[in-house]
């Protein structure tokens, strides 16, 4: 199947690849994996050899007509439908478990998806996703992984790990690929844990305020919180609270400094 550069379609080409791809989701007998743009099917292939029922959500009607002729119904299912519209929940309600995710995201809406899978990750009755490993563009995953004070430590790193540690596993050349991307892609292991209720924070109110906080890299902490409407005086005092430098960055904050200000801001009844 040829590739269509607009959906963001590069087929891994790689057999090594597929295999370790594979085995660094675990142990998947008896699990249900949900496939994110499956594309030509070769890691689809892989996970049905181990997994108990693959879920393939496939957008492009012409690969999702390819996949179903490649596996027939049995251990894999083939949806043609947009990821990002895709009710996590429920197949996880249908398998009677958690499921294992995983991706090979399209660059243009990696953070759209990344964004779905965080909020899809429990229902009211339990978690709905276990772990996920998903293949982004190299940059990105630095980013996600990145540690406080570390150049590439922002808003999507925070993001990302409130929802469970991240950790990048291997990076792939664009040669692994068909057409080749003008990017490295890296592979990373996302397992599911949130820690808001461990920190004792709103996940409604905690998220934004972390936007604010790093709206502008370029400013102090301080500076994007009084841009973002938050009085001067308490800012200055919710910083004191929270034993953290008025002139500090946001990118040199771990999350648990973060939510002590969170909390110090309640206190002051702004945020």
């Amino acid at each position: 199947m040829p590739a269509k550069p607009r959906l963001g379609q590069n087929f891994l080409d790689d057999a090594q690849a597929v295999q370790r791809i594979a085995a660094s989701l675990g142990d998947l007998s008896g699990r249900t994996v949900v496939e994110i743009g499956p594309g030509a099917g070769a890691i689809t292939g892989a996970l049905a050899a181990c997994a108990a029922h693959v879920l393939a959500v496939e957008l492009d009607p012409g690969l999702a007509a390819h996949l179903r002729a490649q596996f027939p119904s049995g251990r894999v299912t083939v949806i043609q439908q947009d990821v990002l519209h895709f009710d996590f929940s429920a197949a996880s309600a249908a398998a009677g478990q958690p499921l294992l995710v995983f991706g090979n995201l399209p660059y243009g809406i990696t953070s759209q998806i990344l964004l779905k899978l965080a909020a899809s990750h429990a229902a009211p009755n339990g978690p709905v996703l276990d772990r996920a490993v998903l293949m982004v563009q190299r940059e990105v995953a630095d980013r996600i992984a990145a540690q406080p004070g570390s150049r590439d430590y922002g808003l999507l790193s925070v993001t990302v790990q409130m929802y469970g540690p991240a950790e990048k596993l291997f990076t792939l050349p664009p040669s692994s690929f068909s057409p080749p991307p003008d990017v490295h892609s890296t592979v990373f292991r996302w397992r599911f844990a949130p820690r808001f209720a461990e920190l004792g924070l709103d996940e409604v109110s905690f998220l934004p305020f972390v936007r604010k906080a790093f709206a502008q890299k370029r400013k102090t902490l301080a500076n994007n919180l009084r841009a973002a409407g938050i009085p001067p005086a308490a800012v200055a005092a919710a910083l004191a609270r929270a034993a953290i430098d008025p002139h500090a960055r946001a990118e040199a904050l771990p999350i648990e400094a973060l939510a002590a200000l969170w909390h110090s801001l309640q206190t002051e009844r702004v945020t």
